[in-house]
């Protein structure tokens, strides 16, 4: 029977992770491995058993749906030789009744898909009884390009979390609204993973008929259907050894997401026309304005893509959920749209930093367009702003000068989090939001000092 060394320093930690999939045995050894641990790898229950014999290891993190023994398979069995060794276990959320019994059987919590980095780093930490910490170990060579604006806490937490991921082969789903900014995480996850030397294709899947999206995914021979006049190499074929992105992914139709999965899952795929199987090494990112948990509970996409693609998730906020970025930003498109540095006058300050900017990044870009061709000297003024941006409506009152929306939002989440007993996955659920969305807005709360009950 061997017990954890509760005493020992970080780097003498060593966990064994247990997935059929490389994705996501990729993001986790990358980001543990990062924050100081000792990773061994299986890819199986049975060998995960095999090693937990012949190895030292501290703790286990296990899928629980695998070919072979599941997951709550190998813990029942480690328990039988390991009574003490933490397992922590990482579930879709329809396994959580399944993860949940499994408490009972010794795991000591689990994780919910897709994998929160923060809640993986408090549960191995208690796990193996080191002292609390909720900091996470940043690359010390994090650098931003100088085209990317990242003034609010948030924005610089979202690329500090892509800095982490970058680096693993893991499938990451990049969420939010139209026009925050997604191609841009998608851009630097390339830019700073193993795979940058190599091309990065993007393709809109909501900009391509999907009579034509198959043939630009995986290419077609000469007169696999009228006007194929030749052959056509794919982008996962161009894409080989670097990286594809699939902005989104939700207008995909069904049967096209079938065929995705399969190359998803073993890299094989064939151009349209053809029998001949071709197998190519990308690494897919994908993202959506659309929460992707609803759209499978509605059966317009796939449950086995979801899990396939959104090993983790990064949710890029909206510009209203991180308005210390908005003058910045304004003043940065200015610049670019203007022979001159215009600076913008403070009532127009006010009116950029109050209006609630539903095209995100790209409304603020535009509008920006607009102002240096309005303005005729170097200060910007209200009146240059589009009339929309204009009445924006400042509270006089510093009591009232919470905004309105923000304040419905809040009290929506807080009421609903409380009416599903804290349960995050249901109120993400009820709320029409995905549950990484819910993670960061119940964060940013907890920072204005709110108490939020973890579930």
């Amino acid at each position: 029977m061997r017990q954890p060394d509760r005493s020992a320093p970080v780097n003498s930690v060593r966990i064994l992770v247990v997935d059929d999939d490389e994705g996501q045995r990729s993001l986790l050894k990358s980001f543990l491995s990062g924050q100081g641990f000792d990773i061994a790898i299986a890819t199986s229950g049975e060998e995960a058993l095999k090693i937990l014999h012949s190895q030292k290891i501290n703790m286990v993190i296990s899928d629980v749906r695998m070919p072979g023994i599941s997951g709550l398979e190998t813990l029942k069995r480690a328990r039988e030789h390991f009574s003490t060794l933490p397992v922590l276990l990482v579930t879709a959320y329809a396994d959580i009744r399944d993860a949940v019994d499994a408490m009972r059987d010794g795991a000591v919590n689990y994780l919910e898909k897709p994998i929160d980095l923060d809640e993986l780093l408090a549960s191995v930490r208690h796990a193996v009884g080191l002292a609390e910490s909720t900091a996470i170990a940043i690359p010390d060579n994090l650098q931003l390009p100088a085209h990317i604006i990242a003034q609010s806490p948030s924005t610089r937490k979202v690329f500090q979390e892509t800095a982490l991921v970058a680096p693993s082969e893991s499938r990451i789903l990049i969420t939010g609204e139209s026009g925050t900014g997604k191609e841009v995480v998608a851009d630097l996850i390339h830019a700073w993973s193993a795979r940058s030397a190599k091309p990065m294709f993007k393709v809109n899947c909501a900009a391509i008929p999907e009579n034509l999206l198959e043939s630009e995914l995986f290419g077609h021979e000469k007169g696999a259907f009228t006007g194929a006049s030749g052959q056509r190499i794919g982008r996962f074929e161009e894409a080989d050894g670097g990286t594809l992105f699939l902005d989104e992914i939700a207008e995909m139709s069904l049967s096209l997401q079938a065929k995705l999965l399969r190359v998803t899952q073993d890299g094989t795929y064939h151009r349209v026309g053809s029998n001949t199987e071709h197998h190519t090494d990308v690494r897919i990112l994908a993202s959506t304005n659309r929460n992707l948990e609803l759209e499978v509970k509605e059966k317009r996409f796939r449950e086995d893509l979801f899990f396939r693609l959104n090993v983790i998730e990064i949710y890029m906020p909206s510009l209203r959920e991180r308005r210390e970025d908005i003058l910045p930003l304004a003043e940065r498109f200015a610049s670019q749209f203007s022979r001159s540095q215009p600076r913008f006058s403070e009532s127009a300050v006010q009116c950029l930093e109050w209006y609630e900017w539903p095209g995100n990044v790209r409304e603020l870009r535009n509008a920006m367009e607009r102002v240096t061709l309005m303005a005729r000297g170097e200060v910007i003024l209200p009146e240059h702003l589009p009339m929309r941006v204009q009445k924006t409506a400042v509270p006089s009152d510093e009591s009232l000068r919470g905004n309105r929306m923000e304040q419905y939002e809040r009290a929506a989440i807080l009421r609903t989090l409380r009416e599903q007993n804290y349960n995050r996955t249901e109120t993400a659920c009820i709320l029409g939001i995905s549950r990484r969305a819910l993670t960061y807005k119940l964060h940013h709360l907890k920072e204005m000092g709110y108490e939020i009950e973890s579930d």
